[in-house]
């Protein structure tokens, strides 16, 4: 399953579930933007930052970081990024980072070296399978916790959410957008069925039918190159990211790995 990406379009799409993962009011998000940062200098790119905006330049930048698979040098990485950044840019903001974890298992267990770090309140570490069930949960934090639901659950529990967004979230985009997500959470999880039997696991077959859901898919003109072979899909990537796409979700809508997104990306920016 492709959790970075899935996280990533997540937290891009809906900046203020992050905001409720780490307890603070969803409503923060709307002073800070959700990026992907490169320092050109060294080649090197941080997936997962949020940046504040310049009218709230006393609140801390924070840098995410999904991590489902072990790796032992996880946290030397991670801090390396971060002191990095923050030594290569103009920016004075104070820092958090934010890790998010399946399971503490996945967690490296030899953490000596960065404990004190880790004990200062800098860094918050949220294990998926740990965070309570709330008597009224949020539809964001509630999406979040469909990645590590079991597979044999997994259907009834995203049948339930996309009910409870079609009940509570009232803008028709981000309604749209929020089922989206889940179906595709589901599809990674569920890779043996098809994309048509888990419509109709979910009841989506006729609201895909409706002006609005087909309003917020992209122009049809797409659909045949996305179908295509690597070339034809690495065409596509200047005209995704000119209609806004993320390097993460258009990997993900090409099915390409991100490298390969950002190669392209860079050879337009050259030749442009």
């Amino acid at each position: 399953m492709k959790t970075d990406t899935i996280f990533y379009r997540l937290f891009q799409t809906f900046p203020s579930i992050f905001f409720e993962l780490i307890n603070h009011p969803p409503e923060e998000a709307a002073t800070y933007q959700f990026a992907s940062v490169e320092i050109k200098q060294l080649a090197f790119r941080i997936d997962g930052v949020f940046l504040p905006s310049l009218e709230t330049a006393h609140q801390p930048i924070y840098f995410l970081e999904v991590q489902f698979q072990p790796d032992p040098k996880f946290y030397s990485r991670f801090f390396a990024e971060i002191f990095l950044y923050l030594d290569k840019t103009e920016l004075k903001n104070d820092w958090r980072g934010v890790v998010v974890y399946p399971t503490r298992s996945i967690e490296p267990a030899e953490t000596k070296r960065y404990q004190e770090i880790l004990d200062s309140g800098r860094v918050s570490r949220i294990y998926l399978d740990e965070l309570g069930n709330a008597t009224q949960p949020s539809i964001g934090v509630e999406t979040v916790k469909l990645v590590i639901e079991p597979e044999a659950s997994a259907g009834i529990r995203a049948r339930e959410l996309i009910d409870q967004v079609r009940q509570e979230i009232i803008d028709e985009k981000a309604k749209q957008e929020l089922i989206q997500l889940i179906e595709t959470i589901l599809v990674y999880k569920l890779p043996n069925k098809s994309r048509e039997e888990i419509e109709q696991m979910l009841g989506l077959s006729e609201l895909k039918q409706t002006r609005v859901y087909q309003e917020a898919k992209l122009e049809g003109k797409l659909e045949g190159k996305l179908e295509g072979k690597l070339e034809g899909k690495l065409e596509t990537v200047p005209y995704l990211l000119s209609l806004g796409a993320s390097v993460e979700q258009i990997a993900e809508a090409l099915g390409l790995d991100l490298e390969s997104v950002r190669q392209a990306a860079q050879q337009q920016q050259s030749s442009d």
